[in-house]
């Protein structure tokens, strides 16, 4: 092959190397212009003790219904809600799903631009590595028409949610997607990630830390997410979208009560809660009990109830407990260098003396 034909080849590969170097750092401003227009900043209660007095909401319809994380901003008569065109409304909390935590606010405006939110949950779920854009008006950066923060990540993960706020659980304890970018501060819950082509994927949530690693977590609800409860005694569950589509109508869920009732028997006998955080370790298991038969074993240590690491003691007592008697769970631990699964099904306590 000639020099020349060499060179040329050489020239036409840099261009191309150049051009997808550009196309790698491509500007998401467009694609940020069209997502702050279905975006409001909210404003309400707080303001003190730490807590932020703003918020962010995501319109869902052309007539002005909002969701938002259920949060105490919420908690007032004197709701302001800014779109993106600098207008302004009175907001009026509509419906709560206490399971979900989220919340649809109404405002007295039409013809707006909006995410269709049956449209974004007919989507399969985001793999892990997918980038993302997260927009939120964390910090109160943004009022009137002025647009929101936009940050750029990868979703890292998609896990359950075992964190709380304090000494406050968090409601919602389903999949997550965890977001590799700094998206749950202050103001920022209620804002949504997008794919970078601006597709909804979820709501971003309140600031919330890992009460098994007491580390900050950054997540986002994926708009497919459901939730178990009961609805007038009967067993019932819950979408994001049916929040959405029954807006006024909808009627909460009550809490599943699986972890509600005058506790069952397991049999397991954990070693001695000496520390504050004590791993889960088996001392025994009683004779004929449900773990025996389920298969459990001395020095056994319980690493997951249902999925959910269990990190100390008192974590396993707070998810058994108060189980009632006929409740299932799904424990598994690592015996020796291997992880196993056994299936516990909780009895009524023995009689004393037995």
């Amino acid at each position: 092959m000639k020099r020349e034909t060499y060179l040329a080849m050489a020239v036409v590969l840099g261009l191309a190397a150049a051009n997808q170097a550009v196309r790698a750092e491509d500007s998401f401003a467009n694609v940020a212009d069209k997502v702050n227009a279905k975006l409001v900043k909210l404003f309400g209660s707080g303001g003190f003790q730490g807590l932020a007095s703003y918020g962010t909401g995501a319109l869902v319809s052309p007539d002005g219904y909002i969701l938002t994380v259920s949060s105490h901003i919420l908690d007032t008569p004197d709701l302001l809600v800014h779109l993106a065109d600098g207008r302004r409304f009175r907001g009026k909390v509509v419906a709560t799903e206490p399971n979900l935590d989220v919340a649809l606010v109404k405002i007295e405006a039409k013809e707006l631009e909006f995410f269709d939110v049956l449209k974004a949950a007919e989507r399969p779920l985001a793999e892990t590595g997918t980038g993302v854009l997260a927009f939120s008006n964390q910090f109160k950066i943004a009022q009137r028409e002025e647009p929101m923060s936009v940050q750029r990540g990868v979703i890292s993960g998609y896990s359950k949610l075992p964190l709380r706020r304090g000494i406050f659980e968090a409601p919602y304890s389903g999949e997550v997607y965890v977001i590799d970018a700094i998206t749950n501060n202050p103001g920022a819950g209620g804002g949504v990630v997008t794919t970078r082509k601006g597709e909804l994927l979820g709501l971003i949530g309140k600031e919330l830390r890992n009460n098994l690693t007491d580390t900050w977590i950054n997540y986002a609800v994926p708009i497919q997410a459901t939730v178990k409860g009961k609805r007038d005694d009967a067993e019932a569950s819950v979408s994001i979208v049916e929040l959405v589509e029954r807006k006024e109508k909808y009627s909460p869920l009550r809490p599943p009560t699986k972890n509600a009732g005058p506790g069952g028997y397991h049999g397991i006998v954990l070693v001695p809660n000496v520390v504050e955080r004590t791993p889960p370790y088996v001392e025994d298991v009683a004779k004929g009990s449900p773990a025996e038969r389920a298969g459990l074993k001395p020095d056994d240590l319980i690493v997951y109830v249902d999925g959910e690491q269990v990190g100390n003691i008192n974590h396993f007592r707070d998810i058994l407990d108060k189980a009632a008697p006929g409740t299932e769970f799904k424990i598994e631990v690592r015996r020796g260098d291997r992880l196993q699964a056994f299936t516990v099904k909780l009895e009524k306590m023995p009689a004393k003396g037995k």
